[in-house]
Order: C-alpha cells, then sequence, then structure tokens
C-alpha cells in the first residue's frame, strides 16, 4: 500500500467520538472526596443536628423526653446566672486578647534586636506554651495559695500584704488573667516576631535619611507592615479565649460562687452536675452563634488588613 493511499485513508476514516471519550476518560474526582465528606458529615454535621434537635427537648440524664420547642431558650435567657456567664465570658476573652497581645508584640520587638544571648533568653521565655494547661494551672494553684503560695511569700519580701488571688470574687477574673497572659504571651510574640523578620530595609533607610526618630519609625512603618500578624494572633487568641475552659475548671471549678462561671463552665455544670441535656443543648446553639458572629467579624477584620507586598 502506497504512502498516497495511506494517507486517503487516514482522512477518510472517522475521527474518534467526543462523547465516547467524554463517556470514557471523565474524571471521577468525588469519589476521592466522598470518604472525607462522609467522615465530616458523622463528625461534624450529624452532632450539630442532634443537638438542635436536643435543644428543643426537656431531656434530662435518667428521665424521660419532651418537645418544648423554643422553652429552653427562652429560659436562658431569663436565667441571671447565665447572663451572668455571658459576662464574665466576654471580661475574660478581652482581658485574654488584649494583654497577650500588648505583651506580646513588645516582646517581640525586643528580641527582634540583636544583643547578647538572644537566643537562650528568647527559647526561654518561649518555655511557658510549650506546658500543657492543666500542668499550667495546676502549678499556679499552688502558687495562689494564701498561707502556703509562692506569690504572697513575695508579696511580703516588699511588705505587700496576702491577696486573696482566686479566692475573692473581685481577683479571681483578672488572677486567672495573669495565668493566660504568662501561658500565650510566647505564642503572640513567636507571630509577631516571624512578621519583623520579613519587613523589608528600606522604608527604614528612608526614614532615617528624613530624620524620623525611633517612635515615628514603629508607628508609620512597623505597626502597618506588622498588623497582618498582630490580626493572626489575634484570631487565634480570640478563638483559644473563648473556649478556655480546662486551666478556669482546674483552678477555680468556676468560683468562688460562680465569680468566674464562664459560658463553657456553665454549659458544663448543667449537662454533667444538673443532667439538663435540653438545657445545656440550647447553651451550645446560642454560643455557636456568638463563636460565628465573632468569627465573622475578624475573618472582616483580617482581611482589612492585608497589604501588598
Amino acid at each position: 500500500m502506497t504512502s498516497t493511499t495511506l494517507q486517503a485513508s487516514s482522512l477518510t476514516s472517522p475521527a474518534p467520538s467526543k462523547a465516547a471519550d467524554s463517556r470514557d476518560f471523565t474524571p471521577r474526582y468525588w469519589l476521592f472526596s466522598l470518604p472525607a465528606v462522609l467522615i465530616v458529615a458523622g463528625v461534624i454535621v450529624f452532632p450539630w443536628l442532634f443537638t438542635l434537635y436536643m435543644s428543643t427537648q426537656d431531656w434530662k440524664i435518667g428521665g424521660g423526653q419532651e418537645f418544648v420547642g423554643l422553652q429552653n431558650f427562652a429560659e436562658l435567657f431569663r436565667d441571671p446566672r447565665f447572663i451572668e456567664s455571658m459576662g464574665h465570658t466576654f471580661y475574660f476573652t478581652v482581658l485574654a486578647v488584649v494583654l497577650p497581645i500588648l505583651f506580646g508584640t513588645a516582646a517581640a520587638l525586643v528580641f527582634h534586636r540583636e544583643f547578647p544571648f538572644r537566643g537562650l533568653l528568647r527559647t526561654i521565655f518561649v518555655m511557658p506554651m510549650m506546658a500543657t494547661p492543666v500542668a499550667v494551672a495546676l502549678v499556679w494553684t499552688m502558687m495562689f495559695h494564701p498561707q502556703l503560695g509562692v506569690l504572697n511569700y513575695l508579696l511580703s519580701l516588699v511588705g505587700i500584704g496576702p491577696q486573696a488571688w482566686v479566692y475573692s470574687p473581685n481577683t479571681v477574673i483578672p488572677t486567672l488573667i495573669l495565668v493566660e497572659v504568662w501561658h500565650w504571651t510566647p505564642l503572640v510574640m513567636l507571630i509577631v516576631l516571624g512578621g519583623l523578620a520579613g519587613l523589608p530595609r528600606e522604608p527604614y533607610e528612608s526614614a532615617l535619611i528624613d530624620g524620623a526618630n525611633a517612635w515615628h519609625m514603629f508607628r508609620h512603618i512597623t505597626l502597618p507592615l506588622v498588623w497582618p500578624f498582630i490580626m493572626v494572633a489575634i484570631v487565634i487568641r480570640t478563638i483559644d479565649a473563648l473556649k478556655a475552659f480546662d486551666t478556669i475548671f482546674v483552678i477555680t471549678q468556676g468560683g468562688p460562687g460562680t465569680a468566674s462561671e464562664t459560658l463553657n463552665i456553665f454549659l458544663y455544670l448543667q449537662a454533667f452536675q444538673f443532667y439538663k441535656i435540653g438545657y445545656a443543648s440550647a447553651v451550645v446553639v446560642i454560643f455557636f452563634v456568638i463563636i460565628i458572629m465573632l468569627s465573622l467579624l475578624l475573618l472582616y477584620a483580617r482581611q482589612k488588613s492585608k497589604w501588598n507586598a
């Protein structure tokens, strides 16, 4: 068969059908994501739907259940203990975010400079972050003891009388904030320090030529450029402070009285001490709405803080 005949036969032969190719070779990527979708549905979606269902029930452990609609939510907003726990939660969250951000940013500015033993001191500074919250809470509980605690002993050395610390309603939340600041300021420092390490040098050189001092360079160059990293730290700290439970529960169990009872402690007590599952589920739903609203606000602020390198 000549080459002319081969070319003619190839021109006259029917082209492969696109429909056949599409039918035979269409990738089915959804099959790979199906296990993840099923796991998410089983671990996240179903529990939330079941929680919504339980929030509409008058359901106690060991007893029957009865559909009550929105009665649990109405009772919550008439419950002064619930309202008080919401106030404690926001008070704790604001202090547990603002103070570590301030101290962590200041520490990052200090450790960003060159000085002797910087690496060793920075390693010591981040060590509290490596401890588990329960271990931290147990150590600080011993330190807060009115008679045997080391903190009151140190205060006595400088002529200051003993303090009640977590044993007084007036000082319990600020004292818990002291633990949070000690525990999580290193995390903020590492985040901000990473941002400082990537800053360009050209704006600082131009500012020095223009005669700017250290404060002007921090206010108009360093802070705007590092602000996206600070926002990341704010988001992380807000999420962590809102869900804080282990440290508070180990140190105070919500006491004295209900002075340090946050929403997480209130929820735990309603579910596992008073066995009011329906009532506790309503708390979960309200807490979830609060978290979603704060998350959207923080994400909006995070988007506004972006800058183009």
